[in-house]
């Protein structure tokens, strides 16, 4: 169970780090899935949410929800955002990653006029060490002495997102390579595609670690 406090330092979090997602053109959206009167914005998500239970419907409506307050932060309005498989399916000209957590919602959106690749991932659950195995390969396990598998898992995680957005990956996390770029930044690359890579940004949230692609 989360902290009760881990929404607002998760918003107080996020607000440090507007002035460098401003600068690539992004902006954050955060909901809570305990936030009163969650509702499906049309009947894309209606159908969406049908089957699921209390707890994962309620944290499926608020990242649409933080979706939406993303959107709105960099000028756009955005309705109903149904689903195609896992993955949302915005109105034309509009685009947000949403990632949740322990109950938060947490989304990054691109303001228009920038082609900045999305994807961010939130995690407030600490990864075991034995999770390295999941996430890693051998030619990454010397960052474990500078990052925890956390903050690792998620910085491959958001870059996954934009990765797959954008038709370039496939397979497991261990399939996507990471390497330090500076501090504070993982820079992902596919291993099957070495020309394309992300620049991720890994930050403390609140309890937990929050990353977003930056580049």
């Amino acid at each position: 169970m989360r902290p009760p406090d881990a929404g607002p330092s998760v918003a107080e979090s996020l607000e440090r780090l507007r002035p460098e997602l401003t600068a690539a053109g992004l902006a954050t959206g955060l909901a809570l899935a305990t936030e009163p009167r969650l509702a499906p914005a049309g009947p894309g998500e209606a159908a969406a949410v049908t089957a699921m239970s209390g707890r994962r419907r309620s944290e499926f409506l608020a990242g649409r929800l933080a979706a939406r307050r993303a959107l709105r932060s960099v000028g756009l309005e955005c309705g109903d955002v149904p689903r195609v498989g896992r993955l949302p399916r915005f109105p034309p000209g509009r685009a947000a990653s949403i990632s949740h957590s322990a109950g938060i919602a947490v989304a990054v959106a691109r303001a228009p006029g920038h082609g900045t690749p999305l994807g961010c991932d939130l995690e407030l659950r600490p990864l075991p060490p034995g999770a390295a195995r999941l996430v890693l390969r051998e030619d990454e396990e010397h960052l474990l002495g500078a990052w925890s598998v956390t903050c690792l898992f998620s910085a491959k995680e958001a870059a996954w997102k934009a990765l797959v957005a954008g038709g370039r990956a496939g397979g497991t996390l261990r399939d996507v390579r990471s390497a330090p770029s500076g501090a504070g930044l993982l820079r992902v690359v596919p291993r099957a595609d070495p020309g394309r890579a992300v620049l991720v940004r890994v930050a403390t949230a609140g309890p937990g670690t929050f990353s977003v692609v930056l580049a």
